[in-house]
């Protein structure tokens, strides 16, 4: 019989869990293709490697682009591949579970799901991202009792306020960790007239990035080109100038946390600021993200044990409760709205 799998299908990347497993693949969301033939090349980390290191005829690209499918031939490609990899072939095809934005519009939902039928899907389902993010973060949803979760990935950050099972105030926007990396090349270019690539910004915002100042200053040295002699160049950045690049992604992120605070029931408020808001994914991992939302809103915040790995594990615990959700729609709030 062929396994239930869950797909935290990110912009970033794609965590796959197997039931009975657990996560098994966790790779980037990056497809290689040779433009003359069509042929695909590379799939996941092997062609995150080529980005931005290709000859004329490979390109590698992201078919997903903040958090919703924007080629939808690569995406179906990639998906089918990572099934493939992880189920092997099987005369049985899987259900799966796949993980999409709370703010997405019926057409891009239809094209998870007929991307996941495509790619080798007996049944494909949808659930949440801040709804996986919550239950992989060992809060226990079905509750009459409010928690509020902030789950920053790569493409989108999701916030939302969950109780009895559904969404009850929610948030979504294309505001996350490209937008970080993006921030910081822009900084670089207008400081230092230095051109630095996607990979270098990423780097910089593991090592050096903080959103909330520091105990001990950081430096880090960056290596790019000049954009005033187009010749290599190596500046040091520190970690204060990094916290005013992330300054207005940071900022639209807490205006949307604070805009959901303002919608959510008071009866809830009272909840959240007893049980704490719970921040998951890659971007929450910024240094003193926690820290500033405790400062900015009062209630004490943390980060999630496994802060990547928690949409994929409430993806996958989600697995259990599938004989309860109807194929194809948003599997919780959603639900109790249409029936």
């Amino acid at each position: 019989m062929a396994k239930d799998i869950g797909i935290d299908l990110g912009t970033a990347s794609v965590l796959v869990f197997v039931r009975g497993k657990g996560i098994v693949l966790n790779e980037p969301s990056v497809v290689a293709l040779d433009k003359n033939t069509g042929k695909l090349l590379k799939v996941g980390e092997e062609a995150q490697a080529m980005l931005g290191r290709t000859p004329g005829n490979i390109i590698a690209i992201r078919p997903l682009r903040e958090g919703v499918i924007s080629d939808y031939d690569m995406t179906e490609r990639m998906l089918r591949e990572f099934i493939h990899k992880v189920a092997g072939v099987s005369v049985f095809k899987p259900r799966v579970i796949i993980c999409v934005p709370s703010g997405i519009t019926e057409v891009e939902e239809r094209a998870v799901i007929d991307a996941g039928i495509s790619a080798g899907a007996r049944k494909v389902y949808l659930i949440e991202e801040p709804v996986a993010a919550a239950i992989g973060a060992g809060i226990d949803i079905a509750k009459p009792d409010g928690h509020m979760v902030v789950d920053i990935g790569g493409g989108t950050a999701d916030i939302a306020v969950i109780s009895l099972g559904g969404v009850v105030e929610s948030a979504s926007i294309k505001i996350a960790g490209d937008q970080l990396n993006e921030a910081v090349v822009k900084y670089m270019r207008r400081k230092h007239n230095l051109l630095v690539g996607e990979r270098t910004a990423e780097e910089m915002k593991k090592h050096i990035g903080c959103v909330f100042p520091k105990d001990e200053e950081e430096v880090m040295d960056v290596k790019g080109r000049c954009l005033l002699t187009g010749l290599p160049k190596v500046v040091p950045v520190s970690s204060t100038e990094m916290m005013d690049a992330f300054e207005e992604p940071v900022e639209r992120i807490m205006e949307a946390i604070h805009s959901v605070l303002e919608r959510t029931p008071p009866e809830l408020v009272a909840d959240i600021s007893t049980n704490g808001i719970v921040m998951t994914g890659g971007g929450s991992l910024v240094s003193g993200f926690d820290k500033l939302v405790t400062a900015r809103t009062g209630i004490h915040t943390m980060i999630a044990d496994d802060a990547i790995s928690c949409v994929a594990l409430g993806t996958g615990m989600s697995l259990e409760t599938l004989g309860n959700m109807q194929e194809g729609t948003m599997n919780l709030s959603r639900r109790k709205q249409m029936s």
